[in-house]
């Protein structure tokens, strides 16, 4: 199957894969947003996606995107590698022209990932893993708090080594949305001389506004003690 054997075809799994998942962080970005004005509507919102079916559905579908594109961009790098051969050690004497993300997007990647890992250790492992956890019968602390998003929020940037830590990641992600949303574009057919541009601006448009989103919930939990009231 070409998808999968052809180099074409594992760039757009990757370039669709990675569509679905800016889709998901506009989302989760714009849910975020609401604790900013109230704790307990974003409360609410946590209550709805808990350990429902629809949203351990969305999750399992999530985690299945993350995982081929994350998959798939290990197995490009490693067949571009391969590819130059020789030459690898060249790489970093790429024309200027080339921008930075590009030349290291997997390193990039890498940082995202690891701040996922955080993300789930400070957030979905305290809240929808603490409820399947419950529903299964098993005995866990803090079912009671597996609702209330604000209070985990609170609980986090609390800590200026979270803040700091999430802060980079967010950094990391940005470059990595920017460089991969126009280069999905590209992938799927979706550009010429005209639009190569006009991508390259939406990108960064999309990119920046999911990451100032993110880091705006960061910054006022860390330094407004009355943030969500």
């Amino acid at each position: 199957m070409w998808l999968i054997n052809s180099s074409v075809g594992r760039k757009v799994i990757m370039s669709v894969s990675g569509a679905a998942l800016i889709l998901f962080l506009l989302f989760h970005m714009s849910m975020n947003l609401v604790a900013l004005f109230s704790g307990d509507a974003y409360n609410m919102i946590c209550e709805f996606l808990g350990a429902n079916w629809y949203a351990l559905v969305a999750t399992a579908g999530l985690a299945a995107l993350v995982v081929v594109h994350f998959v798939y961009a290990f197995i490009l790098t490693m067949q571009n590698r391969k590819a130059r051969g020789t030459q690898r050690y060249d790489y970093t004497k790429q024309p200027k022209e080339v921008e930075w993300a590009s030349q290291n997007m997997f390193v990039l990647g890498v940082i995202v990932l690891l701040g996922m890992g955080l993300h789930l250790y400070n957030f979905w492992a305290n809240m929808q893993l603490v409820e399947v956890l419950h529903m299964l019968g098993v005995h866990v602390d803090g079912v009671e708090l597996a609702a209330d998003g604000t209070h985990y929020i609170k609980e986090t940037f609390s800590c200026i080594v979270y803040v700091i830590l999430y802060l980079v990641w967010l950094v990391a992600l940005w470059f990595h949305l920017t460089h991969g949303f126009w280069s999905a574009m590209q992938t799927l057919g979706w550009n010429n001389q005209i639009w190569f541009n006009r991508w390259r601006c939406i990108g960064n448009v999309v990119s920046s506004v999911i990451i100032l989103g993110f880091a705006a919930v960061v910054l006022v939990y860390a330094f407004c003690p009355c943030a969500g009231c």
